[in-house]
């Protein structure tokens, strides 16, 4: 979304102080990057910063740059934090709002104890009041809301990335479950096969997530395979594989990039295939850094994926990138705030 104005700090054109308190911070947290948002009451951005997530130092150094990262979107929007209604978290891992914690983050640095993320944030940003969710339904929940899904009743949300996260919209509303529901990732699509992060085998995201993706290619050259990809990521200055190295090596017509490419598209397809047998989805918004990245050239494979394992091949649901694209996450949950 566009940034429509900047809002002075103090002094000159300063709205009134009821008008500035109408804003809202949301951050969307994942395993490779960290995006910050300052939003007014109609969902514009008027304010933006974006970091790396540490690789190392457990959720206090993650902490640590999300404050900041929070505070140079603030500089840029021209308000201080004590501005803002409140900012909202879309986080991975077991996110309990009540209790302020996130624990189980797998694609985060040592993260597995529940850690009060909303009171160190809180602390960090002189008080705030701070929400947290979950990254995926908060951004499949953006979409629903504002986005790609804002005209439709049953939608799967499909978030291709580091891992691979879900949401579903159920009768026009983010549907929970337990508390767990959407885990799309989670599902098994071919028993017995690779292992996944959850410990369990054949998981969606064990073939299509990024960071499993790369373990594989990593995998295959200890055996002798040959790829350029490695090579790219070094002249890049990069650690670790990004969906801009996975669009460059595919596009070159790697064999390494193009057969993990096609393990995650069967994957992604089969999994989709099963959530629409069992709920009669109407539709599929397929977002996250490499669902972006990939929708325009791939998302036709993973659509005949799909057909393959339709038990109603004639009526398919439509598959839509999203509206919101990059912001969505971070716009997502800034609507926890906004909803309090």
């Amino acid at each position: 979304m566009p940034v429509r104005r900047r809002i002075p700090a103090d002094g000159g054109g300063s709205p009134p102080l009821a008008d500035i308190r109408r804003l809202r911070g949301g951050i969307d947290l994942g395993g490779t990057k960290i995006e910050a948002l300052v939003l007014d009451d109609a969902h514009a951005v008027v304010g933006r910063a974006r970091a790396e997530t540490p690789r190392e130092g457990g959720p206090q150094a993650v902490a640590e740059v999300l404050a900041t990262t929070m505070h140079e979107a603030l500089g840029i929007a021209g308000v201080a934090a004590e501005h803002l209604a409140g900012v909202g978290v879309g986080s991975p891992g077991v996110v309990d709002d009540a209790a302020g914690t996130v624990a189980d983050a797998g694609n985060l640095p040592d993260w597995i104890a529940p850690y009060p993320l909303a009171a160190e944030l809180s602390q960090r940003l002189g008080g705030v009041r701070v929400r947290l969710g979950n990254d995926v339904s908060v951004a499949v929940d953006a979409e629903r809301l504002l986005g790609a899904a804002s005209d439709r009743r049953n939608v799967l949300g499909v978030w291709w990335g580091t891992g691979v996260g879900g949401g579903l919209v159920i009768n026009g509303e983010l549907f929970h479950g337990r508390g767990f529901a959407g885990e799309f990732g989670h599902t098994v699509v071919r028993r017995g096969g690779a292992l996944c992060g959850c410990g369990n085998r054949g998981c969606v995201e064990a073939y299509a997530g990024r960071k499993f993706m790369e373990a594989w290619v990593h995998a295959r050259v200890a055996e002798g395979h040959e790829t350029s990809l490695l090579k790219l990521m070094r002249k890049q200055g990069k650690d670790r594989l990004t969906s801009g190295i996975w669009e460059r090596g595919v596009a070159s017509y790697d064999p390494l990039a193009l057969h993990a490419m096609e393990r995650a598209l069967r994957a992604i397809g089969a999994g989709i295939a099963s959530a629409v047998n069992l709920l009669d989805l109407e539709a599929v918004v397929l977002g996250g850094g490499m669902g972006e990245r990939f929708f325009a050239t791939h998302g036709p494979r993973i659509e005949q994926y799909m057909h393959m394992n339709l038990f109603r091949p004639a009526d398919p649901p439509l598959v839509l990138p999203t509206k919101l694209g990059d912001d969505g996450g971070a716009i997502g949950a800034s609507l926890l705030v906004a909803a309090a």
